[in-house]
Parts: structure tokens; C-alpha cells; sequence
């Protein structure tokens, strides 16, 4: 590969159609958190918590759809969302939000590391420090040295492992075991699962939605992907991508419903893990190992990557000119020590994921309304704007202990939007009183 034009390295060479541009956008968010969040949310909130996860996505990406199409119209000539913020904010409110991004990139990658971790210590026989090292040279060899051009080429594989995955186990267990013992087990061992009946349950799909609307809004990777896509083919693309995502979650909680209706179980993180347990086909054993891996690295990679090219030309490329060369160069560099903080660091922490995804899902919801106003204004705006995502992540905080983690997203949300709008409206009264002035003299 030439290291001339470092939008090659962003965004590859190609315009990508409908049929790839789904596959790299489901590359992208079949993540170590569909994987790890899915039993949480199935064990925690029942049928209906699996089906609300599934949901999430495809409101988010059927409802960002309409927002990449006027994204694409209105700035052609951005790369990242970091473009958006330059062109938007003065400085105090660019630097602001990228050091909000990059922490919210950090915790991305962080989950898909963790669920390395998780199915390498149940897989192979080595020390987990030994498996993660190959797994991240692996990422640092796609994502750093290969760029998005070799993100592409395994987002295809990564994806006929997924759906090869989550079509033929089901299949293959339903035919085997039959639909009713499973339901029988459920009904017997955890009946709590099959009550629908639960205003929880209501208020987490609806709180989720606007969890996954805000992850994909302020989405790096996302973003780039935005500008790799056919112009005209942008809003049928996210439509359909929606929709295919929705049936994984929904296929998860199917399989999991197999590994519980025996028993009980002990761990819910490593509960759709067991599942290798209870395959007897060496073949379905490979497929799901695979699947998990795909899902894993290919979300990491894209991560890893969006990650990457947002600090060279969104923070570094503004405090030091850059060549293109420069950049390809301390892309690869920075790339690595990714990697080596997320090695260093997974193996001490391992939280609770559907508490990790609810706690950064009060940054995401604070920052809807900020990203959205930046999008559809036409003028640069105050530092007043992105700070209101500061003061609702505050509050947010404070509130969790009375509301609880689905409160404190909503608190998180109101507040940065209640704080938006009398903004905007000062500031129509402003020009107003302005213009009045002005046709009285």
C-alpha cells in the first residue's frame, strides 16, 4: 500500500454499495457487547429484555439512517466526526468533546477486549496473557498496519461466521432437543423469564433505544463508514443493516434459552459460553468459536482504527502540522500502544457489562442533543452547547443512587436537552431583539 494519501488510509478507494456496505457496518456493531450484554439482559428483564436488545439497534440504525443521509448532503467533504466538531465548536468545546469520544472509544474497546479475554480463558488451554497477545498482535496487524482497506477484506469472513453461527445452532439444537422441553425447562427452572408483565422490562427497551441511538450518533467508526458509502444507497443501507442486526440478539437469547432450561447456572458473563459444553458437533463447536471471534476482532479492529484516525487528524494534526507520511507512521504507533494498554488492563478489570454499558450510556445520552443541534445548525457555536453534556453526566451521576442506572440515563438526557433549547431560545430572542433594533434606526 502507498503511504501518500492518508484518506486512503481512513477511507479506502472505493464507494461501497449496499450489499458490502451492510456487511462492513454489521462488522462494525455485532460487538463483544452483543455477546456479553445479551444473557445480562435476557436473565435480568426476561424474553422481553432479549427482544428489547434487538430493538435497540434497529431504531438506532434505521433512525440515524435519516441523519447519515443529511450528514453526507450538508458536509461532503468531512472524514470523521471530529471534522463536524471543527467546524462547529470554537476550542474549548472541540477539545471537550474529543476527550469525551476518546473515553467513550476506550470503553468500546475495552468491552470487546474483556470478551477476548472471557472466551480465551474458556477455550484454550494456555495462560490468558499468552492468547491475548496473539489476539492483539492479530488487531494491530489489521487495524494498524493494514487500515481500512484491510478491515474490509475480513469484514466478509467475519460476517458468514456470524450468521453461519446463529442460523445452524439454533437448527440444530431445536431439531435435536425439540421446541417444547425447552419451554417446559424454562417454565420449570426460571419462569421469571417468561413474565411479560414487567414495567422494567418497558423501561429498559426504551431507555436502550436511546442508549444505541446515542452510540451510533456520536460512533467514530460509524461516522467514517458514513462517507465510504454509496451517496444514494446511505438511508436503505442503515434501513437494512437495522434490521439484519436485530435478528442476532434475538438468535442469542434463543441459544441461551438452551444452555438454562436444564438448570440452574452460576455465572450469567460466561453463560452463552457454556454453550460450547453442550454442543456435540466438533463442526458447530469450530462455527461458534469463530463466530465469537469474528465478532470480537472485527469490532475491535474498526475500533481500533476509528480510534487511530480520529487522535492523528482530530487532535494531533491540530497542534502539530503533519505530513501524510507523518500520519501513516504515527497511526502505526498509536495503533500499538492501543493495543498494549488494552492487554495491560483487561486482564486486572472485568466489570459487569450491562452496568459498564448503562454507565457510559449517560454519556451517550447527554450527548444526543448537543451532536444533533452541531449537525443541523448553520453557525459555530457556543462552548455553552457541548458543556451541557458536562452538566447532565454530573447529574446523572448524582441522581444513579435514587434512579438507578435507567433514571439516570433519562436525567442525563433531559437535562442536556432542557439546557440545549433555553439556549437556543436565548439566543433567538438575541438576534430578535437585534433585528428590532436594527429596523428602528
Amino acid at each position: 500500500m502507498i503511504k501518500k494519501n492518508y484518506s486512503v488510509y481512513i477511507l479506502g478507494t472505493i464507494q461501497l454499495g449496499i450489499g458490502f456496505g451492510i456487511v462492513t457496518l454489521l462488522s462494525r456493531w455485532v460487538t463483544g457487547n452483543t455477546i456479553l450484554s445479551s444473557p445480562e439482559a435476557l436473565i435480568k428483564y426476561g424474553i422481553l429484555g432479549g427482544l428489547g436488545y434487538s430493538l435497540m439497534g434497529a431504531f438506532a440504525f434505521i433512525l440515524f439512517g435519516f441523519i447519515a443521509t443529511y450528514i453526507r448532503k450538508r458536509y461532503p467533504k468531512h472524514q470523521t466526526i471530529g471534522d463536524l466538531l471543527k467546524e462547529k465548536t470554537n476550542p474549548f468545546g472541540y477539545w471537550y468533546t474529543i476527550l469525551l469520544l476518546l473515553i467513550t472509544g476506550m470503553d468500546s474497546m475495552f468491552v470487546q477486549a474483556t470478551g477476548a479475554a472471557i472466551l480465551f480463558s474458556l477455550i484454550f488451554p494456555v495462560p490468558i496473557y499468552i492468547s491475548l497477545f496473539f489476539f492483539f498482535s492479530f488487531c494491530f496487524i489489521i487495524a494498524g498496519l493494514g487500515g481500512v482497506q484491510r478491515i474490509h477484506q475480513f469484514a466478509g469472513i467475519s460476517i458468514t461466521f456470524i450468521f453461519a453461527a446463529i442460523i445452524l445452532i439454533p437448527v440444530y439444537f431445536y431439531i435435536q432437543n425439540g421446541v417444547y422441553p425447552v419451554y417446559e425447562g424454562v417454565q420449570l427452572y426460571h419462569p421469571y423469564l417468561l413474565f411479560w408483565k414487567n414495567i422494567d422490562t418497558f423501561f429498559f427497551v426504551i431507555t436502550g433505544i436511546f442508549i444505541g441511538f446515542g452510540q451510533v450518533l456520536i460512533d467514530r467508526a460509524t461516522w467514517q463508514r458514513v462517507y465510504m458509502l454509496k451517496q444514494s444507497r446511505i438511508r436503505t443501507i442503515f434501513t437494512l443493516t437495522g434490521l439484519i442486526w436485530a435478528t442476532i440478539p434475538l438468535s442469542l437469547s434463543s441459544l441461551l434459552l438452551v444452555v438454562v432450561y436444564s438448570g440452574s447456572f452460576q455465572d450469567v458473563k460466561i453463560l452463552l459460553f457454556q454453550l460450547v459444553y453442550n454442543i456435540n458437533s466438533s463442526f458447530l463447536i469450530a462455527i461458534f468459536l469463530l463466530f465469537c471471534f469474528s465478532a470480537i476482532s472485527s469490532t475491535l479492529n474498526a475500533e481500533l482504527h476509528a480510534t487511530t484516525v480520529f487522535t492523528v487528524k482530530n487532535a494531533i494534526s491540530e497542534l502539530i502540522p503533519l505530513s501524510d507520511q507523518h500520519k501513516w507512521h504515527l497511526s502505526f504507533w498509536i495503533t500499538g500502544m492501543q493495543c498494549l494498554f488494552l492487554y495491560l488492563v483487561v486482564i486486572i478489570i472485568s466489570p459487569t457489562f450491562i452496568e459498564l454499558l448503562f454507565f457510559f450510556g449517560s454519556i451517550y445520552a447527554a450527548l444526543i442533543s448537543p451532536i444533533l443541534w452541531m449537525i443541523f445548525s448553520r453557525d459555530r457555536l457556543s462552548s455553552f452547547v457541548p458543556s451541557t453534556s458536562a452538566i447532565a453526566i454530573f447529574l446523572s451521576i448524582l441522581s444513579s443512587s435514587s434512579t438507578g442506572h435507567l433514571g439516570a440515563i433519562w436525567v442525563s438526557f433531559i437535562t442536556s436537552t432542557f439546557l440545549c433549547a433555553c439556549f437556543m431560545l436565548f439566543r433567538f430572542l438575541s438576534i430578535f431583539r437585534v433585528e428590532k433594533r436594527k429596523r428602528l434606526l
